[in-house]
């Protein structure tokens, strides 16, 4: 689904008069060419863009890149990020807290990789996105899905992704065969999909509080594989806020590959990109095709005049 088919009827695209306020929240980790590149193209007069380096990586080379640019702030309080592990919910969160504290009127805050690009100019972005104040978009699957079925290992069986000690695979793996399989607490029920979504202001402080307010919540999903697919869209889509959500996240991802990672978007995939109707696009990786990103700027960014 398009930008198109969301939008609201009886409006126009871009409403030049109102603009949503936006936080961008990057999450790098090993490319400063490939985020100052993003930076610049998301960048616009109504937008501040925060970025959390993971802790594991030299930050200084990533100041270097975007020394001079406005509206650019680094996240103090940086973690160690484990692929598949509850410390990129947790890099997540503490960010966004902090994004909070800085008490600006944002609408959205919006979750990116340093390995996303737009495929629309940073003024439509912000047009569109004033017509959904309070709403959130996220990739939800549910009981009648694949990827829900193979969730169900993630959350069933513990994973220790984030401990380190000796013997660890071979204690989980114990504990796994003795153990009944774990469900979730507080009868939550299992949704999501893709990690990167656009929240709304309002959920985030929800999803914030919730975590400090449920402690056995967190814990649960410190031991699951992959919780950063599912701990924000569970938390949201069992609360008060459900029918605020749009199952959307406005990205274009190709999962055709059949892999644990998302195909690499190259040349060859403009068309598909350009005719998706998508916000944002992933996964690019310019030394493996540097075209592609040059085709969006020239002929899907071009009218993007950031003020």
């Amino acid at each position: 689904m398009g930008i198109s088919e969301l939008f609201l009827p009886g409006n126009k695209l871009l409403n030049k008069g109102s603009m949503a306020i936006l936080a961008h929240l990057i999450l790098a980790h090993k490319s400063p060419r490939l985020l100052a590149r993003l930076v610049r193209a998301i960048s616009y007069k109504d937008a501040d863009i925060y970025i959390h380096v993971d802790k594991k990586t030299l930050i200084d080379p990533f100041k270097k890149y975007l020394s001079g640019t406005d509206n650019i702030f680094f996240i103090k309080k940086r973690t160690r990020v484990n692929w598949g592990g509850y410390s990129m919910v947790k890099a997540t969160l503490n960010s966004m807290d902090e994004i909070i504290s800085q008490h600006k009127e944002y609408d959205h805050i919006n979750l990116l990789s340093e390995s996303d690009y737009p495929l629309k100019p940073a003024e439509e972005v912000h047009g569109f996105l004033d017509h959904y104040t309070g709403k959130s978009f996220m990739e939800m699957r549910l009981s009648d899905s694949d990827w829900w079925q193979e969730a169900q290992q993630k959350v069933q069986r513990y994973h220790w992704v984030d401990l380190s000690f000796r013997g660890k695979y071979f204690l989980e793996r114990m504990v796994n065969t003795v153990t009944p399989k774990r469900s979730l607490p507080s009868d939550l029920l299992l949704t999501g999909r893709s990690q990167w979504m656009t929240l709304a202001t309002t959920h985030i402080r929800f999803i914030l509080e919730y975590s400090r307010k449920n402690p056995r919540v967190v814990r649960f999903f410190r031991q699951t594989w992959g919780p950063d697919e599912f701990f924000f869209q569970t938390i949201l889509y069992n609360s008060a806020y459900r029918n605020d959500l749009i199952n959307n996240n406005l990205r274009y991802i190709d999962w055709s590959e059949g892999k644990a990672s998302p195909k690499t978007l190259l040349t060859t995939d403009f068309e598909a990109l350009e005719g998706s109707g998508k916000l944002y696009a992933r996964k690019f990786n310019p030394d493996v095709d540097d075209t592609i990103l040059d085709l969006i700027d020239h002929r899907l960014l071009t009218n993007s005049r950031n003020p």
